[in-house]
């Protein structure tokens, strides 16, 4: 009875290290302040629509507008986030794809840079080890 007591402990201790969870993605949007304006609408007033909901961080300086959200626990992608539908001020909807300049999936992209980085340090240690045989023979 014991060896089945630890046979079935050990079961759900190896199924809970192969389990997956969902990470958080983080998306930043990048808005044009003219086009904003030409919708008599604001940074600050897109946001207050998603931070209900998610984490959201927003940045207004001397370059364009940016909105950054932080979603947990989703399988969304860039194209899924453009088609949330943004209220303005005229009460009027419109989706977040047709009035940002850009929406960018940031874990996406940072995947993929770590992946390239990978192959480059791989090719550079590569060099190395070539030229260090290179120059013993």
């Amino acid at each position: 009875m014991k060896s089945i007591g630890i046979l079935v402990i050990t079961l759900f201790i190896s199924l809970s290290v192969f389990a997956k969870e969902d990470e958080s993605k983080t998306f930043l949007v990048i808005f044009k302040s003219q086009e904003l304006k030409s919708l008599n609408t604001s940074l600050r007033a897109i946001e207050r629509q998603f931070s209900s909901e998610f984490k959201t961080r927003s940045y207004a300086g001397n370059s364009e507008l940016t909105l950054i959200i932080d979603i947990p626990k989703c399988d969304f992608d860039a194209c899924f986030l453009g088609q949330f539908l943004v209220s303005l001020d005229q009460g009027s909807e419109v989706r977040l794809q047709d009035i940002a300049f850009r929406v960018i999936d940031m874990t996406k992209q940072k995947k993929t840079l770590e992946s390239h980085l990978s192959e480059y340090e791989a090719s550079q240690q590569k060099k190395k080890t070539d030229r260090r045989i290179s120059q013993v023979l």
